[in-house]
């Protein structure tokens, strides 16, 4: 059975989840199979006396390794461990390798037919996607496929609300630590890379963001205050963090040379967007259609593990066709196998007519028996 694991490793939080038969949207009088529970971890790692790393971990005593996940930050974290000095894509690499290898342990029926996707940010140039491949195959993940977010986001979106017609899709990404705005094609015909236009990102929204404009604003006495009334001026200060946002928006639809009209739906994921005036904000601002999965954070990481489902089957009918091919190879042997010793048992007669002739009627001590290119003495 084809079964994929997606990894979507951000800057606060690694979500990690397996998609396997059925867990995508069923079809018309079909229950759909519960999806699997998504594992979700600190971007942290830490290393034992042995070089064993652990991930998520936070020790009250000694140092956890933070910060390297956003490759485009010349100030991302390096590590050294022994004689060795890890880059930050090598401990993206280590992050997936840990996880890839917990899952492997804990899902054994899986076996070969894991099908694995690693999701990156769209804004990556080429040089970091390149770093992080090398990286992957350095810890002996060549299998592992790479995913920019906002694809493996939209592959979601075409899984779970599809089949979806031709057309623009706008992918909100609130993550813990910014803002990522991305336009993406989807439906039949869309490109190898569905990717219009240029991926923004802005450190200025998200999580943390957010936590410092409560900060900023509540000041000491939201403490005094009712939960609901601290709710409230919560959420009055996220409606305008996010609608301050939609300048990102728009700077994005003009790089691309769009207008929101061009836009058929918003896509919202990232594990800041799951309060609801975030989608509401944005449905009412932007007047197009929102859809946020019930879990934004898992969302691109549910992506990425129905893309690797879909590789495990393309190489599963790959293999089945080899089998076939082999099958039809043996039994081509067998039966021209046969037909050859049955084209000798007649040869065999014909000689064995011959030569009783000749001992009947004496003719001779050699006889060709014509036709066969047997000599009989």
């Amino acid at each position: 059975m084809a079964v994929g694991l997606g990894l979507s490793i951000g800057t606060v939080n690694t979500v990690s989840v397996l998609a396997e038969e059925g867990s995508a949207k069923a079809p018309p009088g079909r229950r759909k199979k519960q999806r699997a529970q998504p594992i979700t971890r600190r971007t942290t790692l830490t290393f034992d006396s042995t070089g064993v790393a652990r991930v998520g971990m936070i020790p009250r005593h000694g140092r956890a390794v933070t910060e390297f996940a956003d490759l485009t930050q010349r100030s991302s974290t390096w590590a050294r461990v022994g004689n060795r000095a890890l880059a930050p894509a090598d401990l993206v690499a280590t992050v997936a390798k840990c996880l890839i290898d917990e899952v492997v342990r804990d899902h054994p029926e899986c076996g070969t037919g894991l099908g694995i996707a690693v999701a990156y940010p769209a804004r990556y140039a080429d040089e970091q996607v390149d770093a992080l491949r090398a990286a992957l195959d350095g810890v002996e993940l060549t299998q592992v496929a790479l995913v920019a977010e906002p694809v493996a986001a939209a592959a979601w979106l075409e899984a779970d609300r599809g089949p979806l017609m031709p057309g623009l899709t706008l992918v909100y990404d609130l993550g813990g630590a910014g803002l990522d705005v991305t336009l993406v094609r989807v439906g039949a015909g869309c490109p190898r890379n569905p990717i219009v236009g240029v991926p923004l990102r802005s450190t200025e929204f998200g999580g943390r963001a957010f936590g410092a404009l409560i900060a900023e604003h509540a000041g000491p006495g939201l403490s005094s205050v009712s939960e609901s009334v601290a709710d409230t001026i919560a959420g009055e200060l996220r409606a305008r963090h996010v609608r301050e946002s939609l300048e990102v928006v728009y700077r994005c639809l003009r790089v691309a040379d769009v207008t929101m009209a061009d836009v058929d739906r918003v896509l919202v994921v990232g594990g800041a967007a799951r309060p609801a005036e975030v989608a509401e904000v944005l449905a009412a601002e932007l007047a197009r259609p929102v859809i946020a999965g019930a879990d934004p954070e898992r969302t691109t990481a549910d992506g990425a593990a129905i893309i690797g489902r879909r590789t495990a089957v393309a190489a599963e009918v790959v293999a089945e066709q080899r089998r076939v091919r082999r099958r039809r190879t043996r039994r081509r042997a067998a039966t021209r196998a046969l037909m050859l010793s049955r084209r000798t048992r007649r040869r065999l007669g014909r000689v064995v007519v011959v030569t009783s002739m000749s001992a009947v009627f004496g003719f001779g001590t050699s006889l060709l028996a014509a036709g066969d290119g047997v000599l009989v003495s």
